[in-house]
């Protein structure tokens, strides 16, 4: 799980696809302080490996979580900025919304945020699915990234 790199100035334009979300009955918007204890139990619930990056998104203003809202209920998230600076990730999609284009608005919008703080380039740390950034971005592998900032990193003991 290697990093990759994407150029922010060649970004999708990001409208459609919020537009499409919409029409699917998916906002996607920036979270705000006080959902805060909402989204971390999700993410307990979902995604339990990613909290302590998503509690550090919350503490950066504005907010650097951004979420997928159909009704009253969170159904992804996508965060930058939560390891290090210009870093994209984590993002996570629930299982009943995958395949609906979610993922891929969250990390746009995301990616859009991080170009606008004036990056011309972004890092997705630790990728899963190299082929979805490719596609989606035309991200680039960085040659040697792995295992990257997460070199020695401490770990819950399991059990």
């Amino acid at each position: 799980m290697g990093d990759m790199l994407v150029k922010l100035w060649e970004l999708p334009p990001l409208e459609p696809a919020l537009a499409a979300a919409a029409s699917r009955g998916t906002t996607i918007r920036r979270a705000i302080a006080p959902e805060k204890p909402a989204v971390l139990d999700w993410m307990r619930a979902h995604f339990p490996a990613w909290e302590a990056e998503v509690d550090v998104a919350f503490a950066r203003l504005p907010v650097a979580c951004l979420i997928a809202v159909r009704g009253e209920a969170l159904v992804g998230f996508a965060c930058h900025d939560a390891i290090a600076p210009d870093f994209f990730g984590p993002t996570g999609v629930a299982e009943s919304a995958r395949g609906q284009g979610i993922g891929r608005t969250l990390a746009l919008a995301a990616m859009h945020a991080l170009e606008a703080q004036g990056y011309a380039y972004a890092i997705v740390g630790g990728v899963g699915p190299a082929v979805f950034y490719e596609k989606a971005f035309g991200a680039v592998a960085i040659a040697g990234s792995e295992p990257g900032l997460y070199r020695g990193m401490l770990r819950r003991p399991s059990g």
